[in-house]
């Protein structure tokens, strides 16, 4: 499980519990009565009331972390360009890909223009932190 910076003083359960009840719904989309029901089977018994206590205290740091995972990029990215129209305008859009289909970065230009796709390309290296294979 997650070790969560908080201190879990003053509770009846071992913070292995807390943990778990607090990623069962913070992670999933399961009421409080459904997260209760789910710990009395293994044979907790914790009121709802209880739960969102916890949920309310322990929820928003799992939550952030859940947001701040950013998916990993593969060893191979593709560099696409496609002209679309903005406002009556022709407009070039260079966006990076990788292999799994996640776009990592991507810009728009009013004209056609190598220098800001190499820009683009430098600068996702840069933020990556990582060169692909291809």
């Amino acid at each position: 499980m997650i070790q969560a910076p908080f201190s879990y003083k003053r509770y009846r359960f071992p913070p292995a519990v807390i943990d778990h009840e607090v990623w069962l719904y913070v992670r999933f989309p399961l009421s409080l009565r459904l997260v209760e029901e789910m710990l009395l089977e293994r044979g907790i018994v914790v009121s709802y009331e209880t739960i969102r206590c916890w949920a309310r205290k322990f929820g928003p740091d799992y939550a952030g972390r859940f947001r701040r995972k950013l998916p990993r990029t593969s060893d191979v990215w593709h560099l696409d360009e496609v002209v679309v129209t903005i406002g009556g305008s022709k407009h070039w859009l260079w966006r990076a890909v990788d292999q799994d289909g996640y776009v990592l970065d991507g810009i728009v230009r009013s004209r056609r223009n190598t220098k800001a796709a190499k820009r683009l390309l430098i600068r996702l290296m840069k933020k990556q932190g990582c060169l692909p294979k291809r």
